[in-house]
């Protein structure tokens, strides 16, 4: 297998970049260079800057509004995206549920749904998880009754990424409560205005409101707006996580972060002599990179193979980028906190924080840069949960590779 790109791929890069730095506000790619987060105007602004370039849904059939790239012109997009960095488009509608849409949906879903979700006129979030069910999320016990042309929704989804910006969620409802748990599950898209809809912030470690609490009572959802077959949920979610899994190994992401790391451990502080002159610290950050030589490696096997794999046919070998990946992951944030040291203590808030205006006022402690590296190393503990847990992805693999 030919791992090389050829000049015509290589060329494409070329425009990604040039691209990417012409179109995108450099204040914008200042908070993400510096760990910051994007403001939900500023990802709307970009993924619009994207969409009217054609840009928007690359990965999307090109009768959809996607691009007719071929895979490794996608990956190359990706890649080039994350180590820019640049924000990427909001995963819940261009990732998740417009390709579970636009595969399984019916003509007016498409039509209704697809082109909001490329321009960002909605804003999805995921209702998958509740308390009692996330890595084993067949166990799900949100309930969807039928009641003439709707279905009466009562329940409750947990750590809903984003909710309080939303104004739709895609959400897995137990249909059938006799059936066996995987057979009862139906797939629904919920107006995240429709009366009895209550979304509670959850307060992170890291100081943020990222994740929510959504309560449905007695909620009306049409019947129209069900995705697919009734009680055939299950397996659109199946296809949904498995492309989840294989973007969250996010190479670009972690090979801007090393980037960084390399950069910032060059710095003097804290009088002090550079972290990259510490022996022990050079073999953990060359650990982490032959790690991620390997990944990047196993991620390109995966994307050749996509030109002769079944369409939409979930790759098992998702699980395997999704397990190393967010590994490697956590691994950068742990050496971004070695190399910050003790000026990871205290927790300065990011712009976009709710409660900047109170807690700006304090005088500031340490380099700037070091105010995001303890928040995002907490933060980031959650990608080896999220999108099915680390262990759950070792079963799969077990079963569907191994096959033991």
């Amino acid at each position: 297998m030919d791992l090389r790109f050829t000049p015509e791929e290589n060329a494409f890069r070329q425009e990604v970049r040039a691209f990417f730095r012409e179109n995108l506000d450099p204040k914008v790619h200042a908070k993400l260079v510096e760990g910051r987060h994007a403001s939900r105007q500023d990802l709307v602004d970009w993924t619009r800057t994207l969409n009217a370039h054609g840009w928007g849904v690359p990965h999307w059939p090109a009768e959809y509004g996607g691009t007719g790239w071929d895979p490794v012109r996608q990956y190359i997009f990706l890649e080039e995206l994350q180590a820019f960095p640049a924000p990427a488009p909001l995963a819940f509608g261009v990732n998740m549920v417009g390709p579970v849409i636009y595969k399984f949906g019916s003509d007016e879903q498409k039509a209704r749904f697809l082109p909001r979700i490329a321009n960002m006129d909605d804003w999805w979030c995921q209702g998958f998880s509740e308390p009692g069910s996330g890595s084993d999320l067949a166990s799900l016990k949100t309930k969807a009754v039928r009641d003439g042309d709707d279905y009466v929704v009562n329940g409750q989804k947990t750590w809903t990424t984003l909710a309080q910006y939303a104004d739709w969620i895609f959400c897995l409802v137990r249909t059938d409560p006799a059936a066996k748990k995987q057979e009862g599950i139906s797939f629904l898209l919920i107006d995240m205005k429709t009366p009895g809809i209550t979304v509670r912030p959850i307060e992170l470690i890291d100081g943020g409101h990222e994740v929510n609490e959504v309560f449905f009572d007695d909620v009306r959802v049409p019947a129209e707006n069900l995705v697919g077959r009734e009680n055939k949920g299950w397996d659109y979610a199946k296809f949904l996580l498995g492309n989840e899994r294989t973007n969250i190994a996010r190479v670009g992401v972690s090979k801007e972060r090393l980037r960084r790391i390399r950069e910032l451990a060059s710095l003097e502080h804290i009088g002090t002599e550079p972290m990259i002159r510490n022996s022990r610290f050079r073999e953990k950050l060359a650990a982490v990179e032959v790690e991620l030589k390997a990944l990047e490696m196993t991620q390109l096997r995966v994307v050749a193979a996509e030109r002769t794999r079944e369409k939409g046919k979930p790759d098992p070998a998702s699980s395997v980028l999704k397990i190393k990946g967010s590994e490697i992951q956590q691994a950068t944030t742990e050496l971004l906190m070695d190399v910050v040291g003790p000026y990871a203590l205290p927790y300065v808030p990011d712009r976009e924080d709710d409660r900047w205006d109170e807690l700006a006022n304090e005088p500031p402690i340490g380099p700037d840069w070091a105010a995001t590296v303890a928040p995002t190393y907490f933060n980031w503990r959650k990608v080896s949960i999220y999108g099915g847990s680390n262990e759950i992805q070792r079963n799969i693999i077990a079963k569907a590779i191994l096959g033991l």
